[in-house]
């Protein structure tokens, strides 16, 4: 039943649960198919607990389960599932401290979690972003309620394995209180039921959001539910040596021409960013601009991801090494545009070329753009994992990130440039002014003009998809997709 050879370090159930998890999450295959592993224990790695490996027999396909998912596979004989976690959990805190109840004011709240520690789940992928969360936002929180900010380098798929444990589990303690999440991570968390809410209409500072933005209210076309508060708004944007490009290609069609006239001068990353730039081209291959409104329709999926993946095919010599060989994310991307070898990059965050070339990672001529066929618009979001032992203090936190202090000090471009999702116009005049001053870009166009040409996310569904046929359809098997976002 099972294929294929696997060198393990380590002779502990810890060890093998670590070696192999490594494995899967790089695309690992046993008997051709995905294989998913979970973890248990005291402390997630295998130690006072017993490891559960679960595969997914002839499905083909990455494993994210729902709980109802995950019952009905293992009836159905799909699954095959060694001794399970022994529930047991850490905290360091009594599970009765930090819980709010329904009737629990917000002073009550506030002094519930006054002087606690919270535990905050998040990726750890960019210094200015490190920064801003560990000096300015750590200190505010010290000072204004005693509460002790720790940080946990979790996302994306990494987040969702580790909170599937605590649910299949039972684990009523968790570890983490808060996360930094959207799109498919919260597809996901919500399919598993492993958040905690609706929260958001409790936040004082809640009152400020701009709900009214449409890319605000739907995460890839969910509703949240107050189930996750917005954090930050941003627009994908293509980065380019402007020494070098003297007009950046406009439409698709210009793009393509100018791929195949400059070869080796452009590539995506096989990441996030990577991923969110097809999504934008794929929607230009739909046959009209609803095909991707609301839930996911597979039989439309299918018809446009293949015209899709024809145009990779026919562009994928061109790129940067032939095609043969793609940059695992977009650090890797902005270290080729820097070192001469591609005149473009990308960034998620349409803010991100002036610190970028601020911190010496992009060239001095690095200017950003969205073409006329648009880039993806969305936002991210902070939940609460529905074992959290300390409700109070993460509501602290997500209050406290989402008031007008902290939102003006990362829209700063120095500091993160990462767009507000407050009404600005409900603030004073005097704040206002501040949030225009804050706002001012060099070598990018204003938000506002950007977003004339922002595209809705499409359903979750659609970047799972993608990142899975993307190691199918243009990879194949040469070199892993980074992972799954």
């Amino acid at each position: 039943m099972i294929s294929g050879q696997l060198a393990v370090e380590g002779s502990e159930w810890g060890g093998l649960a670590g070696g192999l998890s490594g494995w899967f999450r790089q695309g690992g295959r046993v008997g051709g198919c995905v294989a998913f592993l979970a973890g248990g224990g005291q402390n997630g790695r295998g130690r006072g607990g017993v490891w559960s490996l679960v595969l997914c027999v002839g499905m083909g396909c990455d494993v994210l389960f729902s709980r109802r998912k995950f019952w009905r596979l293992w009836g159905s004989g799909c699954l095959l599932l060694l001794p399970g976690c022994d529930g047991g959990g850490k905290t360091g805190q009594s599970s009765a401290v930090g819980m709010v109840s329904a009737e629990a004011s917000w002073e009550q709240i506030e002094s519930s979690g006054a002087g606690s520690t919270v535990r905050i789940a998040m990726w750890d992928g960019d210094p200015l972003i490190n920064q801003y969360m560990s000096g300015w936002v750590a200190s505010g929180l010290r000072e204004r309620y005693g509460v002790q900010l720790e940080f946990v380098p979790l996302n994306g798929q990494q987040l969702v394995n580790r909170m599937l444990v605590d649910v299949e589990a039972g684990r009523t303690a968790g570890e983490l209180d808060v996360v930094w999440i959207n799109g498919e991570t919260f597809f996901q968390l919500r399919e598993m039921q492993a958040l905690w809410g609706p929260f958001v209409e409790r936040l004082p500072h809640a009152a400020l959001l701009n709900l009214a933005d449409p890319q605000v209210q739907l995460d890839f076309q969910q509703p949240t539910g107050g189930f996750e508060c917005p954090w930050g708004t941003v627009q994908q944007a293509l980065i380019y040596h402007a020494d070098r490009v003297q007009r950046p290609p406009e439409t698709l069609s210009e793009l393509t021409d100018w791929i195949e006239g400059h070869p080796g001068r452009f590539t995506f990353d096989v990441s996030f960013t990577g991923l969110t730039f097809l999504k934008a081209l794929l929607l230009q291959f739909a046959d009209q601009p609803s095909d991707f409104s609301g839930p996911f329709d597979d039989v439309v999926y299918r018809r446009v991801a293949d015209r899709l993946w024809a145009w990779v095919r026919r562009v994928q010599p061109h790129l940067w090494r032939g095609g043969r060989t793609f940059p695992q994310d977009v650090a890797q991307l902005h270290a080729l545009l820097l070192s001469g070898e591609v005149d473009f990059s990308m960034s998620n965050n349409d803010g991100e070329v002036d610190n970028k070339v601020r911190e010496g990672i992009l060239p001095e001529s690095a200017r950003a753009f969205v073409p006329e066929f648009g880039s993806i618009r969305n936002s991210h979001y902070l939940g609460i994992p529905r074992n959290s032992a300390n409700q109070a203090g993460a509501l602290l936190l997500i209050n406290f990130l989402i008031s007008p202090e902290a939102q003006l000090e990362k829209l700063r471009s120095e500091v993160w440039g990462d767009g507000t999702v407050l009404n600005v116009a409900r603030l004073s005049p005097d704040w206002q002014g501040r949030f225009a001053a804050a706002d001012r870009r060099v070598r990018v166009a204003s938000r506002a003009e950007l977003a004339k040409r922002a595209l809705t996310e499409p359903a979750a569904e659609v970047m799972l998809r993608l990142h899975q046929e993307l190691r199918s359809e243009i990879l194949n098997g040469n070199q892993p997709a980074a992972g799954q976002p």
